[in-house]
């Protein structure tokens, strides 16, 4: 096979080259771009609960312990956390704490993936 141009050619039988058509319906191609568009869009809008669950355990874990009890910051186990609400974690875990350890997340994830973390520090059963 030998490209020119824009067509591709194929040798026939007798030695003499034809061109290769591959037709594609507009409607199938409208169809797929369609797919990996809305693919991709809903990819992007879902969050991943394990991920962010291990997030949580080894990157926070690392300031505030592994099993979230404290450790250079503060236990954030759901019974330490309750007189708080999910929006003032959210805030802390996107901006951090200034002239303390705690970073700001929010170069790193979003304000939706904040607030799952903020519930889910909030919800979480006793450890």
């Amino acid at each position: 096979m030998a490209k020119l141009g824009r067509r591709t050619v194929a040798a026939s039988s007798g030695g003499t080259q034809r061109p290769i058509v591959r037709r594609h319906s507009v409607p199938s191609v409208l169809l797929t771009t369609a797919v990996l568009v809305a693919t991709s869009a809903f990819a992007a809008d879902t969050l991943d609960p394990n991920a962010l669950k291990r997030l949580v355990h080894q990157d926070c874990g690392s300031c505030h312990g592994l099993s979230l009890k404290g450790g250079l910051g503060p236990d954030l186990r759901s019974e330490t956390l309750e007189h708080y609400d999910a929006d003032v974690l959210t805030g802390v875990i996107l901006d951090g704490i200034p002239d303390t350890a705690m970073p700001p997340w929010r170069p790193l994830i979003s304000e939706e993936e904040a607030e799952w973390i903020a519930r889910y520090l909030l919800e979480q059963e006793a450890q």
